[in-house]
């Protein structure tokens, strides 16, 4: 991961659609999940921070979420320490299908109330 002050700056305000000065910390990591690069504004200029793994991978955080991922500061310690947060997100139950019930039905065509 090569990207430096003027493309994480980018990404953030384009790809992200967010303002880089706002002083939250946006995390960049790449595509093998070796190592990532943060940027924040403190106040006064922008800081990076890197790190590359020796051992094992960064956690995937949710891939089935699409949304804006923010964490607490103990989440992305455990983060940045390697900490596995892929269960950071209640898994939502599957959808269930309205053919999944009998179809059992009362004499106007409307379901019955399940037999108590």
């Amino acid at each position: 991961m090569r990207a430096s002050y003027d493309t994480l700056f980018s990404k953030a305000k384009g790809v992200l659609s967010k303002d880089p000065f706002s002083g939250h910390l946006f995390v960049f990591i790449n595509g093998r999940r070796t190592s990532i690069k943060c940027l924040f504004y403190d106040g006064t200029g922008f800081v990076i921070i890197c790190k590359r793994m020796e051992k094992g991978l960064f956690s995937r955080i949710n891939p089935m979420y699409s949304g804006e991922v923010v964490m607490t500061a103990a989440e992305f310690a455990l983060f940045f320490e390697g900490a596995n947060l892929e269960k950071r997100f209640v898994e939502s139950p599957s959808e269930i299908k309205k053919s999944a019930f009998p179809a059992s039905q009362n004499s106007n065509n409307e379901l019955s109330p399940p037999p108590v």
